[in-house]
């Protein structure tokens, strides 16, 4: 992202954006004498098919195939006494149609988990009433369909925005950044999140993390081989800072032949109540052109954000409906009850499971991964995905790639594949599963 990879086989990918800061911690003794400014980026495009969908197996011209493509500006002032000033800014771009924002191959689909009033523990011997709470249930889903893609609000500089202070004792950044747990996942997925063979593209919807966060003020620092990073980003809601705040830490310690290092994010709702919380352990060997990495992440949420506003946003509605059909004096207990059961749905509880395995030999580079996610709350969606990579360097700036994974859903899941820079949405139904196979090319400036 915000640093040159030195060689082909050396993705530009986001471990090296979020330690791009602590290398420069690092080398805090070595700094150099005046400032700069550079234009950076990278395209990646590519055809993607994916199969198990609704319109069948769906072929297209997709961006974000390895890498989300991206264009960003970074800069820095040398101030003497080992202090720096640098600032990053990052736009994400859409190679196959000029967009900042990306949708799911299947556009406004939900899993079935989240769009039928059964599923959702909303059923009735009345076929009538039935009817309605279904009709409450597409309303819902209207409104969280509508966001369900990468980027939606169209902000410019989505993927990064900050500016920092580097000190002989570490590194002070406020913006929009990588959060913690996230950085230590990047780390440890042996495809440090490329490509639909990552880790993290088995538990898309709900997410299993924050990736990014705004409003963050962070400390970071690498030294000997430790590194580790502290971040607090309020909610900034008037009365209440507690109310969408998210604090997060990691601490890793790397060797020439093993690393390790643990990752922690903890996010508030809009009510202030405690939400959704990931926590990451992982370790690598690297054996000389090879490497393995495996990782367990927990994530856990019992207070779903942004839910609270459903029965006050439902009540009007149902209240208007005629007295056979509901009425004023069950709208609210209904639109209540619908509520109840979209938090229900969205809390979450379960583990990741991944190890991968990558060889580099000359500009090949082979990378296999084996992941699965463990959900232990009701609806039991379990997912698991397993396949392989393949990228060729035709220069030390212009490589190809193909990807083929498979994900294999359990009776409650439907995950369908998708790219680093797009999510892939969901299958036909629950149950069905899917095997995504892309080729791309990729260009870094």
């Amino acid at each position: 992202m915000n640093k040159q990879p030195s060689s082909p086989s050396t993705a530009l990918s986001f471990h090296r954006v979020a330690i791009a800061t602590a290398l420069c911690c690092a080398g805090l003794a070595q700094a150099q004498t005046g400032s700069s400014v550079t234009l950076y980026g990278l395209v990646d495009v590519g055809v993607t098919s994916v199969s198990g969908l609704k319109a069948g197996t769906v072929t297209q011209v997709a961006s974000g195939i390895m890498e989300g493509s991206r264009w960003g500006i970074k800069g820095t002032e040398d101030m003497g006494g080992g202090y720096k000033a640098i600032f990053t800014l990052e736009s994400r771009l859409e190679a196959d149609s000029g967009a900042l924002s990306s949708r799911p191959i299947t556009g406004s689909q939900l899993s079935d988990r989240f769009s039928q009033a059964s599923r959702l523990g909303l059923s009735s011997p009345s076929p009538q009433l039935n009817a309605v709470y279904q009709a409450a249930v597409n309303g819902v889903d209207g409104i969280i369909a509508s966001q369900f893609g990468v980027n939606l609000a169209g902000n410019v500089f989505d993927r990064q925005a900050y500016v920092g202070l580097i000190t002989p004792v570490g590194a002070v950044l406020a913006g929009r950044q990588y959060t913690p747990a996230y950085e230590a996942f990047a780390t440890f997925d042996i495809m440090e999140t490329q490509s639909a063979l990552s880790a993290g593209q088995i538990v898309q919807f709900p997410a299993m993390f924050e990736i990014r966060t705004s409003n963050a003020l962070a400390y970071r620092i690498v030294k000997n081989g430790i590194s580790g990073a502290l971040m607090y980003a309020p909610g900034e809601v008037a009365g209440d800072g507690s109310k969408g705040s998210l604090l997060g830490i990691n601490a890793a310690y790397k060797t020439d032949k093993f690393s390790a290092g643990v990752g922690y994010n903890t996010k508030n709702n809009e009510l202030g109540d405690k939400s959704l919380t990931s926590t990451v352990m992982g370790a690598s060997m690297n054996m000389g052109s090879s490497k393995i990495s495996t990782m367990v992440t927990k994530i856990k949420d019992d207070n779903p954000n942004g839910l609270s506003g459903i029965s006050a946003a439902l009540t009007p509605g149902l209240s208007a409906l005629p007295p056979n059909g509901v009425g004023p004096a069950l709208g609210p207990v209904i639109a209540q009850q619908v509520q109840d059961a979209f938090f229900e749905a969205f809390k979450q509880d379960g583990m990741l499971y991944h190890i991968g395995y990558r060889n580099v030999t000359g500009p090949h580079t082979i990378s296999v991964a084996y992941n699965r996610y463990n959900d232990k709350r009701p609806a039991n969606a379990d997912v698991s995905s397993y396949g392989a990579a393949y990228s060729y360097a035709l220069s030390k700036r212009t490589d190809v790639s193909a990807v083929v994974v498979r994900f294999a859903n359990s009776d409650n899941a439907q995950v369908a594949p998708g790219g680093n820079g797009y999510l892939g949405g969901v299958t036909e139904s629950a149950g069905t599963d899917s095997t995504g196979l892309a080729f791309g090319i990729r260009h870094r400036f």
